[in-house]
């Protein structure tokens, strides 16, 4: 309500104003791929929010590709939105040339190849396999806003996979998953074995959108998965997860379950898939919103306002469980002053904002302590 002012004189109205932080939509991805229809120009981003889409733009799924069924899991597991960009061919150079129209795109944040496999599996290279992931890998680093969702060799057995996670470069801006997932395709119900790296997408964006960024994407189950080319065994599982190959799981009555967390890096502060995708999201957020004060005098009232929005936002992931600790001053701080901005900092042109957080780590190991006492009674108590 306007006040109402009666004698002349200067007055005080205080307006409290809300955060102008803007918030960005995370969970989605790039696909390249070969597709049926050539009209589509290649190397150019196409946006779908729906499964038919793709079917309109791209045409029925290629026999020799993989790209439909990867965006098809990615829509079947909770997606939204992805992007989908066509290649010239399969070989190293087309996709290379795929890879640079996605440097410009700050709309995405996750990154998926199925068709570096080749279809049918045996046509699979793996050393052109190593050189392709290992180049999706370099992407997402060079950029530092996307994370990459590489899919394991097909057919591959223990030893293999681990063959191939270690000839990859280590990097925290990117997962291996195996193994392969077998769906069923066509009013003939016919089945066969693709690449997870499209249904494993869709969990991711499913699992941004009900909690957030920092949730760990796993123990969600598949959906459109019907068998998995490998059914891996809790002491199987004992040998691969240590090394960062993310497991997928087949449980009884549980359904077939992304069951790993962890980046390709063995940096200990980068090993989960959580932690590196909260800070890739809190870059972007930043970038997107310190847009509209380049130019802007650089002084305290800069680092002020600079200050105050980012507390906001860090205030509202702590708030999220996205951080840790008792207090907000435990889990974030961000500082804006003189201190980080002396002179010759300032004559430069620059603002150097420290920022430092303490973000939350899945609880990948559950350990429970069965103690049976003298009458026989049997307590639980957790480690």
């Amino acid at each position: 309500m306007e006040a109402m002012y009666k004698t002349p004189g200067v007055y005080q109205n205080y307006i409290f104003l809300e955060s102008q932080v803007k918030k960005i939509r995370t969970g989605v991805p790039a696909f390249l791929g070969l597709c049926k229809k050539t009209e589509i120009a290649v190397n150019q981003p196409q946006p779908l929010a729906l499964w038919g889409e793709f079917e309109q733009l791209f045409g029925e799924p290629l026999l020799n590709s993989y790209l439909a069924y990867a965006v098809r899991g990615f829509f079947q597991n909770g997606g939204s939105l992805c992007y989908v960009v066509r290649l010239r061919n399969g070989n190293l150079k087309a996709f290379s040339e795929g890879l640079a129209a996605l440097a410009e795109l700050d709309t995405i944040d996750l990154v998926c190849a199925p068709d570096i496999m080749r279809s049918p599996p045996e046509k699979t290279d793996p050393e052109e396999v190593q050189l392709m992931q290992c180049a999706v890998l370099n992407h997402c680093s060079r950029l530092g806003d996307r994370f990459a969702i590489l899919d394991s060799l097909p057919r591959a057995n223990l030893e293999q996979v681990q063959a191939q996670k270690q000839r990859l470069t280590e990097s925290q801006d990117g997962a291996l998953y195996y193994p392969w997932i077998r769906i069923v395709e066509g009013p003939e119900q016919s089945s066969f074995f693709v690449p997870p790296c499209g249904h494993i997408a869709g969990v991711y964006a499913s699992s941004d959108r009900r909690i957030g960024v920092h949730k760990a994407p796993a123990n969600e189950i598949l959906q459109g998965v019907v068998d998995l080319e490998v059914n891996l065994t809790n002491a199987q599982q004992d040998e691969l997860n240590p090394q960062s190959i993310n497991c997928l799981r087949s449980f009884p009555g549980r359904g077939i379950r992304v069951w790993g967390a962890r980046t390709l890096s063995r940096e200990q502060e980068w090993l989960y898939i959580n932690v590196r995708r909260l800070f890739l999201t809190v870059k972007r957020c930043i970038e997107l919103n310190m847009r509209n004060m380049v130019f802007e005098p650089n002084s305290n009232r800069l680092w002020a306002i600079i200050e105050r929005e980012l507390t906001v936002f860090f205030n509202n992931l702590f708030q999220q469980g996205a951080l840790k600790g008792r207090s907000s001053t435990e889990a974030f701080y961000v500082k804006c002053d003189e201190e980080n901005n002396p002179l010759e900092v300032t004559n430069a042109g620059q603002v150097v904002i420290e920022i430092g957080l303490a973000p939350t780590v899945p609880g990948e190991f559950i350990v429970v302590r069965i103690i049976q006492d003298a009458e026989g009674m049997i307590s639980t108590s957790p480690n």
